[in-house]
């Protein structure tokens, strides 16, 4: 911790961190009318309607998240507020990584996603521990679709056990599925 905040009380600490997180929201947010212009009314209304449903399904597991294209980018946005966002994108590339067929591909990807995520003062460094980045090290040398499995489960694990959780409590979770409630509430009040 940086030696000035830590003269700074846990509730100005605190305070900081829930400002933080409301200001990176507000950043992601799409500029007010750039969706309209694209999008009609109805598509609109219909859209919105279907993600707010959809994020009502998140909660019930961190794997509903994850298979939700709409869950995994604000997952993703909210983890960007954290400055947490490099879990996520291991995972999204391990999972891309799995895909590759050939052994060329695997090798270059391989390397690529290591330098990029898991070696040591990599760009977008991953919290792993000493032995799991040593046996992926040791997996590059005959690179295969699983050859990041330990590394990616670790990641996964403490997304889901310590980010996931603090989403489900984000105002910008809460704003979804408060919107979807109402939506609903409203449909069965109209029928």
């Amino acid at each position: 911790m940086c030696r000035g905040l830590a003269a700074l009380s846990a509730t100005c600490l605190e305070r900081a961190k829930q400002l933080k997180t409301r200001l990176g929201i507000l950043l992601h947010k799409p500029e007010l009318g750039q969706e309209a212009e694209s999008v009609s009314k109805p598509e609109q209304d219909i859209k919105s309607r279907n993600s707010s449903e959809e994020a009502l399904e998140w909660n019930k597991s961190f794997d509903h998240l994850l298979k939700s294209k709409n869950g995994v980018a604000t997952f993703h946005t909210f983890l960007k507020t954290e400055f947490s966002e490099e879990n996520l994108e291991f995972w999204l590339a391990c999972e891309e990584f799995k895909k590759a067929r050939s052994k060329t591909k695997l090798s270059s990807k391989a390397h690529k996603i290591f330098k990029e995520f898991v070696q040591n003062e990599a760009p977008k460094e991953v919290n792993i521990d000493h032995e799991t980045r040593e046996l992926t090290r040791k997996n590059l040398t005959a690179a295969t679709s699983s050859c990041f499995d330990a590394a990616q489960a670790k990641t996964r694990t403490l997304m889901e056990k310590d980010s996931y959780p603090r989403f489900l409590k984000s105002t910008s979770y809460q704003d979804s599925t408060e919107q979807a409630t109402n939506e609903s509430t409203s449909k069965r009040l109209h029928t």
